[in-house]
């Protein structure tokens, strides 16, 4: 259920629904300036703003998490399933990493600079692989095993690089670097990492001989995902901190899982539905008969009404796939195909004949509601 103390994203950037992707950024920026906690220093409320128009920009400026926003509200965004939920957890940091990248200002306001030695430490990468799925698997969701070959933390030196480390002499251990510029809105202060450490304040005296000074090592984990039914090729799953490690102890990245779906032997997917091509011979469909047919849950039977048309499509409800983000299952289609033998004996040649000597045997012509019909079972 949508939060009530939940912002709507719109509101926020003072903008309609219509608004273009060139208007939203506008908003944005204008907002983001005025309320940037280095032009208000120990302000909770423009720190506040500042995270809540960021994360509203976030959303509008991707044009699939808007249109998901636009449809479902703030609950289409919760999950941390990107592509079909992408859930949020947004902070001051991400805020800041939005405006620098988007906006090209760096660290024009002392964006992300720390108080204490050390705590600029470098992220690990994140890691991208895809996990393909079968059709059974995501019409129900399931457990997947993934073995990840990755940076991890040294254990001969529990992330440090070393044992023993001096200050840096380049940044005299703050781990930062500043130069004043200018620009059109005033003076500022340009603060980017130390070059030398890489923003940690030190440097290492005695590197680790396992590590080579660098805190980690290529190793494996195995990591457990619960992939949720219904979802499709393209959508990826964030797992957070199972990325590669950073650097000399630094905080590891994501492990982006992509999900990439088999192509069945049976069925196409539709949305929710699937459809089943289902052979027949003549005598079943003219007689009428009842056949098993696959289900992603197994066989299952289904009765052939007398006389139907080869391309109508039946439906069998409830046997597709879980809806995400939503109750019960789409159905699955099943179109009469209509099998014509390629061989026959000469007795199966004289039986045909004498068959097609009925009259009832024969189509109608110029039947405008058997014309009709057949349109509708095609289309």
């Amino acid at each position: 259920m949508e939060t009530m103390t939940k912002r709507d994203f719109y509101e926020i950037l003072g903008l309609s629904k219509d608004a273009t992707e060139n208007e939203v950024k506008k908003a944005y920026r204008k907002l983001a300036m005025e309320y940037h906690p280095d032009r208000n220093p120990g302000s909770k409320e423009a720190e506040q703003k500042f995270k809540e128009a960021s994360e509203a920009y976030e959303v509008l400026k991707d044009p699939q998490k808007r249109q998901r926003y636009d449809q479902f509200g703030h609950s289409g965004l919760k999950g941390g399933f990107g592509g079909f939920g992408g859930g949020f957890d947004f902070d001051v940091g991400d805020a800041l990493r939005t405006f620098m990248s988007d906006f090209g200002f760096g660290d024009i306001f002392g964006m992300g600079r720390s108080n204490s030695r050390g705590s600029r430490q470098r992220r690990g990468r994140d890691l991208q692989l895809q996990l393909k799925l079968t059709l059974e698997e995501i019409a129900s969701g399931v457990e997947k095993k993934i073995k990840l070959k990755k940076m991890i933390l040294c254990d001969v030196c529990d992330g440090r690089g070393g044992q023993s480390t001096t200050t840096c002499l380049q940044c005299q251990g703050s781990g930062e670097v500043r130069q004043v510029a200018q620009s059109i809105l005033g003076q500022f202060v340009n603060i980017t990492p130390c070059p030398r450490c890489h923003g940690g304040g030190t440097i290492l005296k005695d590197p680790c001989n396992s590590c080579g000074g660098e805190g980690r090592v290529q190793g494996e984990r195995i990591i457990t995902v619960d992939i949720p039914a219904g979802v499709s090729s393209g959508n990826y799953i964030t797992v957070r901190g199972e990325g590669n490690a950073g650097p000399n102890g630094g905080p590891s990245g994501d492990a982006i899982i992509i999900i990439d779906e088999a192509e069945h032997e049976h069925f196409e997917r539709h949305g929710d539905d699937i459809l089943y091509h289902l052979p027949l011979s003549f005598t079943q469909v003219a007689l009428g008969a009842d056949v098993e047919v696959p289900t992603l849950d197994g066989k299952s039977k289904l009765s052939i009404q007398a006389g139907i048309q080869a391309n109508k499509i039946l439906r069998m409800r409830g046997k597709g796939i879980s809806r995400l983000r939503g109750h019960g299952r789409g159905d699955q289609l099943v179109r009469i195909v209509v099998w014509t033998p390629t061989k026959l004996s000469a007795d199966d040649k004289k039986l045909l004949r004498e068959l097609a000597k009925s009259e009832n045997l024969d189509p109608p012509k110029n039947d405008r509601s058997f014309l009709r019909k057949m349109k509708e079972a095609i289309f």
